[in-house]
C-alpha cells in the first residue's frame, strides 16, 4: 500500500508527472509499462471515491461555504486540441476541502454541487453565484473583499490617488480582522466589533466611492471606473460579513487550498479525460482535507488504503481525513514497505 500511496503523493503532493515517475521506476530496476502504472493510480483513486462524497456532504453540511472555480484542460476536443474543464473547489467551515470536477462553469453545476445546502455562499464576483443565489431561497451571498481589492490594484495605473485612496480603505478593513483574531473574539462578540468598528469603515468607503465616482468623467472602459462599479454592483453582498460573524471577510482560505491545482497543472499540463479531471478532484480532496486537519496524507492514505474494503459502507465517514484524525490517528495501520 506505500507504494500506491507514494504513487498519488508523487503526483498531487509533489506534481511529478507520471512518465517521470515510470523513469524513475525504470532507473531503480522496477519495470511496468506507463499503462500499469496509470491503471493503478485510476484504481488507487477509485477505491478511495466513497471517502471523496463523504468528505463533499460534510462540508454541505456547513453554515458557510467558501466557492471558487478553477480551469484544467481535461479530454480530448479534437485532434491535437482539448476541452476545457473546471474544478470547483468548496471550503467548508469544519476546515475540509473537496474539488468537484465539471465540463462547464455554467450557474447548473453551482446547483448540481450544492444540491440542498442552505447558508452563506462565500464567492468572488463571477456572476453565476449571483445569479445562483438569487434563484435559491435558503442561501446567503456574501462577496469577497479580496477580490475587489485586486480590482481598485489594477486601477493604479488608470487613477493612481482615487485607486490608492480606496485600497487604503478597505486595508483598515482588514485591520479590524487582524485586531478580531488578536482579542480571538468569537460569534457574538466579534458581530459587535465588528459593528463598531468595520461597520463605519464599510460605510465610508461605499459614501466616498459613490462621491468619488459622481465627480470624476471616466470612460466606462477606465480601470477605476470598472472596479467602483464592480464594488458598488456588490455592496449589499460586501455587507453579509458584518451581521455574520462566522463569514470571513474573503475566500483566501478557499484560495490558498486550491494551489495545488495552478502548481501541478505546470507540471502535468492537462488530464488526458475527463474521468482523469474527475481522479484528480479526489485525490486533491483528500490530501487537502489532510493538510488542513494536520494529517500527514502518506500516513492517512496508507491507512485508509487498507481499510476501505473491510470498512462498513454506512460508516464511510469515518474515513475522512477529519474524522479519522479523531478515531484512527493515535493507531494507524502501516506498511512493512517503506
Amino acid at each position: 500500500m506505500s507504494f500506491l500511496a507514494g504513487l498519488l503523493i508523487d503526483k498531487f503532493t509533489y506534481h511529478l508527472p507520471l512518465y517521470r515517475q515510470h523513469q524513475r521506476l525504470l532507473d531503480c530496476g522496477v519495470k511496468l509499462s506507463r499503462g500499469t502504472l496509470t491503471n493503478l493510480v485510476h484504481g488507487t483513486i477509485a477505491l478511495l471515491e466513497p471517502i471523496y462524497f463523504a468528505v463533499l456532504s460534510s462540508i454541505l453540511q456547513s453554515k458557510v461555504l467558501l466557492m471558487d472555480e478553477t480551469p484544467i484542460k481535461a479530454g480530448r476536443a479534437s485532434p491535437g486540441k482539448l476541452k476545457q474543464g473546471y474544478f470547483w473547489p468548496i471550503y467548508g467551515d469544519k476546515d475540509e476541502i473537496a474539488f468537484p470536477f465539471a465540463t462547464s462553469r455554467a450557474e447548473k453545476v453551482v446547483r448540481e454541487v450544492l444540491g440542498t445546502f442552505c447558508g452563506v455562499l462565500l464567492t468572488d464576483g463571477y456572476k453565476v453565484y449571483e445569479k445562483y443565489c438569487e434563484k435559491v431561497p435558503g442561501i446567503v451571498h456574501a462577496q469577497c473583499w479580496a477580490h475587489t481589492r485586486r480590482k481598485f490594484v489594477d486601477a493604479y495605473k488608470a487613477e493612481p490617488v482615487l485607486a490608492e485612496l480606496a485600497v487604503d480603505k478597505i486595508g483598515e478593513l482588514y485591520k479590524v480582522e487582524a485586531r478580531i483574531r488578536e482579542m480571538r473574539l468569537e460569534c457574538e462578540e466579534k458581530r459587535r466589533y465588528r459593528g463598531e468598528h468595520a461597520a463605519p469603515v464599510v460605510d465610508d468607503f461605499f459614501k466616498w466611492l459613490n462621491g468619488a465616482f459622481a465627480q470624476q468623467v471616466l470612460l466606462a472602459s477606465n480601470r477605476f471606473a470598472k472596479a467602483a462599479n464592480y464594488a458598488l454592483h456588490r455592496e449589499q453582498a460586501l455587507r453579509v460579513f458584518l451581521d455574520h460573524p462566522e463569514v470571513e471577510i474573503d475566500t483566501n482560505k478557499d484560495e490558498r487550498a486550491l494551489r495545488p491545482i495552478p502548481m501541478g497543472r505546470k507540471n502535468w499540463l492537462f488530464c488526458s479525460t475527463e474521468l482523469g479531471g474527475r481522479y484528480v478532484g479526489i485525490a486533491q480532496t483528500l490530501i487537502q482535507s489532510c493538510r488542513l486537519q494536520g494529517v500527514d496524507p502518506w500516513t492517512y492514505l496508507i491507512d485508509v488504503l487498507q481499510r476501505i474494503d473491510t470498512h462498513p459502507a454506512f460508516d464511510v465517514h469515518l474515513l475522512t481525513p477529519r474524522l479519522w484524525k479523531e478515531n484512527f490517528t493515535s493507531n494507524p495501520i502501516g506498511s512493512d514497505l517503506r
